[in-house]
């Protein structure tokens, strides 16, 4: 009972001390009225944006298709996607032999184009060349999804006339998704 009442004193004790303390602080500084729920609302982080590579339409070798290119005319859908960004599956092909790595390569649409001859038509090509230069690894046996802005324009590459050049954002392993 006595460690109690000590127990109980040193607690009161130490209550006064703190009370008796905070009468002889400095004067807190005015305090500003609550922001209004408008101004709160403001502050509050917004929803993070999606990057680019993640908006980007799934489109097929079918679709690329639609670029005839002996006169430069496309279809409809296609001239929509011109300037977008898409997703795209394919296999890469460098453009220098044994290069493992790269910032510029091409795209096709099956295992082996390009490397043997005839290559596959210019509107089953696609340059890609990585934003900021940036290098990836390129593996010649592993189907990719390549992510990035679209350009229906025709150039010669090393293995022939190229109808597509993308700005690749994003190169992820294939998969049925």
């Amino acid at each position: 009972m006595h460690r109690r009442l000590s127990s109980v004193r040193s607690l009161t004790g130490l209550a006064a001390l703190v009370v008796a303390s905070s009468a002889f602080t400095t004067p807190a500084k005015p305090t500003r009225p609550a922001p209004s729920k408008a101004a709160q609302a403001a502050r509050v982080p917004a929803k993070p944006v999606a990057a680019p590579a993640d908006d980007a339409v799934n489109i097929d070798w079918r679709v690329l298709a639609g670029l005839d290119y002996s006169n430069g005319t496309s279809t409809d859908t296609l001239k929509k996607l011109d300037g977008k960004m898409v997703r795209l599956p394919g296999f890469v092909v460098p453009l220098d032999d044994f290069q493992e790595e790269g910032a510029e390569f091409l795209l096709v649409p099956y295992y082996g184009a390009c490397v043997h001859t005839p290559p596959p038509p210019p509107n089953q090509i696609v340059m890609v060349e990585m934003s900021g230069k940036k290098s990836v690894k390129l593996n010649l046996f592993d189907a990719v999804w390549m992510s990035g802005r679209l350009k229906i324009s025709s150039i010669e590459s090393p293995y022939g006339t190229v109808g597509y050049q993308l700005e690749g954002l994003k190169v992820e392993p294939y998969s049925s998704k």
